[in-house]
């Protein structure tokens, strides 16, 4: 069985605080269900068929719940999804 090395890298952090993100993952989801996408709806990804199954409440990284608000289940797993890619069934 080959193994790897591991390499210890050590690393920090700041403590200035991050920027101020409070409010626009509520605004987004908030948005969302008032557009209509509230969880149990049916949607389609581009030819996909799917439903919404939650919301993603993430305030930091590449997919943040500010841009992409709805959890939608498809055949091909779970997604984030912001609302210019959803439409309603």
């Amino acid at each position: 069985m080959k193994t790897n090395a591991l390499v210890v890298v050590e690393g920090g952090r700041s403590n200035s605080p991050g920027p101020h993100w409070y409010g626009c993952v509520e605004q987004s989801v908030d948005g969302a269900i008032r557009a209509g996408f509230r969880v149990g709806r049916r949607v389609r990804l581009g030819c996909v068929p799917g439903a919404v199954v939650g919301y993603n409440i993430g305030r930091f990284g590449r997919f943040s719940g500010a841009s992409y608000p709805l959890l939608v289940k498809t055949e091909f797993g779970i997604t984030k999804c912001s609302l210019r890619e959803v439409a309603a069934v």
